[in-house]
């Protein structure tokens, strides 16, 4: 009989431990979930690749076409209910094919734009007509959905919206006027979720098909990257909205724009990885293949290092992801089917995961930067020459730091929500911040159990999470209610709290496995654990330093500044022959280990 998982809520891996037994690893996907993943990769292949120039040169009628083979595939029905046609998989299988779409290239964004951020909405929202009216049409392929929140003078500042709608005289539309600025999938969208302040107050969304009277599109934009992606303005010019189309509840539209972006911030994150590991087989196999003195430039230390560091990113990555999915299809799972409120329920867990959707979002967009980063170099000079593929890589991986919430915001975010929770009592920081304080002026003595799998590592993960409560305890007790002000603490606070939820991931999921693999993946995914903490820790504990340093002075700095360096101590003993063991894994097997 298999055991139910225990669930932490969220946020609370930072005063909890963690066992491998109640986290989700890619290793236990099921037949079905992998065939699904099979079907996604075969349709990448035989569907995008053949016309991907044309994609990328703009020819937006294939992405059309494309979508709606998608369709066909069942590959946009994911999370949509049963009854109107979708599939209602869990949140595991929606990041695999996310994950799966990547190699597609700009038509991945795309898809992630409809499938997310553009079907959610009406899924969560809608009320029973406006699903039978637009949901089959939207899973199946036949019309393709944009979200219009962001507009030309508020883009993080979703709430700053400018755009309004007024209801006309006779009582039967919303008269919508204002301009929403890097739609994606503005240029061929049908429907589009769109905010607006009723009478310039109250935000809420709306449903607006493309020919609704006074909806406008706009040039596309020329960008860096995403090419094949199509970037628009849409333009509201007294457009005509049946007040039947309104989304949700008047005035409640900030509900639906952070809610579904907790889950496009999820979605992202797989996203990214696939094309971490997409591209890092690219850099494996032109390191194969080129020669300099006489030699493969994958013999060379200086490029197995770069090999090694990132596959150790990515399965950090992957291994964050699917343990993310797990939590949430957890806590789904719960929700009885068939109530009234299922999808405030919904909304409801998901929330409960707001922090870590940030954290993947953050993390993942970042070991995605540093891998197409290191790909371009691994090729050189022709890194920099549009005949190979690293330097589209390159320039389609920026865009991933901003939207969806730039990179920053997110990292406000992270703090910002923890600490929240700790006001509401839903998490004991205060109580745990004061143990941290203590054991700060208490000398450790604990020696390591090498009896117990990455003994090192847990260690390691039980004092930066010390390490985090005391540096939030600290800024707490000098700041208060005003800590919310003090953004680059906030900021050194959420890349420890990223850095640890990463850690944690990788580990368990290694111990996990253990037992079950091969000599071969255990050697590996110790190297992967040993590589990766080595470099999340040296992440960690300079942003640890800089919260000490921000936040106080003198013989309390030294304090903290002792803290630091205690707390953030690793045994990396072997470091080099596990960066070499993974190397020369990748680098055999010109793919990606994990």
């Amino acid at each position: 009989m298999k055991m139910e998982r225990k669930i932490l809520k969220g946020g609370e891996y930072l005063i909890a431990e963690s066992s491998c037994e109640d986290i989700f690893i890619p290793e236990e996907f099921t037949d079905e979930q992998r065939q699904i993943g099979e079907t996604t990769e075969q349709f990448v292949t035989n569907e995008i690749l053949p016309n991907f120039e044309e994609i990328e040169a703009g020819n937006f009628d294939l992405v059309v076409e494309a979508m709606a083979k998608a369709g066909e595939l069942g590959l946009l029905m994911m999370d949509a209910p049963e009854e109107y046609g979708g599939l209602e998989l869990d949140k595991a299988t929606s990041m695999l094919v996310g994950e799966k779409i990547a190699p597609a290239g700009s038509f991945s964004v795309a898809f992630a734009a409809h499938t997310g951020i553009g079907t959610l909405p009406l899924i969560y929202y809608g009320t029973e007509e406006q699903k039978q009216k637009y949901l089959e049409k939207i899973i199946s392929g036949e019309w393709c959905a944009a979200y219009c929140l962001t507009e030309p003078g508020s883009g993080s500042d979703a709430l700053g919206a400018q755009a309004t709608a007024t209801l006309s005289e006779d009582g039967k539309y919303y008269i919508l006027n204002g301009t929403k600025q890097f739609i994606t999938n503005g240029g061929f969208a049908q429907l589009y979720t769109v905010f607006a302040k009723i009478d310039k107050e109250h935000f809420t969304a709306f449903l607006v098909e493309r020919d609704f009277e006074g909806l406008v599109v706009g040039a596309e934009e020329k960008k860096l990257g995403i090419k094949g992606s199509s970037t628009t303005q849409i333009i509201l010019d007294n457009c005509k909205v049946p007040v039947e189309n309104v989304l949700g509840e008047i005035g409640k539209g900030h509900k639906i724009a952070f809610n579904v972006l907790n889950v496009g911030r999820f979605k992202l994150a797989a996203g990214v990885t696939g094309a971490a590991k997409m591209a890092l087989v690219e850099g494996v196999k032109y390191a194969n293949e080129r020669k300099q003195f006489g030699k493969q430039i994958s013999s060379f230390g200086a490029i197995q290092e770069k090999i090694a560091n990132l596959t150790a990113d990515i399965y950090a990555s992957e291994s964050l992801v699917y343990r993310l999915a797990g939590l949430l299809d957890t806590k789904l799972a719960s929700i009885e089917k068939g109530i009234d409120n299922y999808y405030e329920e919904y909304q409801k867990a998901i929330e409960e995961y707001a922090t870590e959707c940030a954290i993947s979002k953050v993390f993942c967009s970042e070991v995605l930067a540093r891998t197409v980063d290191e790909v371009v170099q691994i090729h050189g000079g022709y890194g920099f020459v549009a005949d190979y593929p690293a330097e589209r890589y390159y320039r389609d991986e920026r865009i991933n730091r901003i939207f969806e919430g730039t990179n920053e915001i997110n990292r406000l975010l992270i703090p910002g929500m923890i600490l929240r929770k700790a006001m509401k009592g839903e998490l004991p920081l205060q109580a745990e911040a004061m143990k941290a304080f203590e054991s700060l002026m208490t000398p450790s003595f604990e020696e390591l159990d090498e009896s117990v799998p990455f003994a090192a590592e847990k260690q390691l993960l039980a004092n930066l999470k010390t390490l985090f409560l005391i540096l939030a305890g600290s800024g707490v007790q000098k700041y208060m209610n005003k800590l919310v002000d003090e953004q680059e603490i906030l900021l050194a606070a959420a890349d420890l709290a990223i850095q640890i939820f990463a850690i944690e991931s990788a580990i368990l999921r290694a111990e996990k496995v253990g037992p079950e693999a091969t000599e071969r993946k255990r050697r590996l995914l110790a190297a992967a654990v040993k590589v990766f903490c080595f470099n999340a820790t040296e992440v960690a504990a300079s942003a640890a330093r800089r919260g000490a340093f921000y936040l106080e002075e003198g013989d309390t700095l030294t304090m903290l500044l002792s803290g630091v360096r205690r707390f953030t101590r690793y045994d990396a003993s072997g470091l080099l022959q596990a960066k070499r063991e993974l190397a020369q894994g990748a680098i055999e097997d010109e793919k990606y280990l994990f």
